[in-house]
């Protein structure tokens, strides 16, 4: 019997990566709130995960819920004002992280995540499709559709 890696192993080890698709998905300034969430759900979770389980796509789709989450709490709680508050978006993000995420922004939420689940969080399609929904191959389409609009936005904005 195969026994599983400390807790603090696998934030380390995929850390990183969920917190990439965390950025994609909310923005830098919603990431860490996320990405935090994702983890506090996954420890939790992790004892009673079943041996085998793929980690990273486990992780995702945590992280992928929790983002949702941040979403759905940040519509909830929108409201008009006069002005809008100026917030720096610095904080260890560069500036091809803002600009990637501000590209993902623009993109239809299936493309977007698309995108990001296999990109950006390494997830095969058959996984990106357990995800979001949808077949292998929606997967793969709305991936590839995402990346020929993030290539066409690109050309438009230089």
């Amino acid at each position: 019997m195969t026994s599983k890696l400390p807790f603090e192993e696998v934030v380390a080890r995929h850390g990183p990566a969920v917190l990439r698709v965390c950025r994609a998905v909310v923005g830098p300034a919603d990431a860490e709130d996320a990405w935090s969430e994702t983890f506090l759900s996954a420890l939790q979770a992790y004892p009673g995960l079943a041996p085998g389980t793929n980690l990273e796509a486990w992780l995702v789709t945590v992280a992928h819920r929790k983002a949702v989450d941040v979403i759905r709490k940040a519509n909830r709680g929108s409201f008009p004002v006069a002005e809008v508050p100026h917030r720096a978006a610095r904080g260890g993000v560069d500036d091809r992280d803002l600009d990637l995420a501000r590209s993902l922004a623009d993109l239809p939420d299936k493309q977007r995540f698309a995108v990001t689940y296999h990109y950006l969080g390494g997830l095969p399609y058959r996984e990106v499709a357990a995800v979001i929904g949808g077949s292998t191959e929606a997967a793969r389409r709305a991936a590839a559709d995402g990346i020929a609009n993030l290539r066409r936005s690109e050309g438009t904005s230089r």
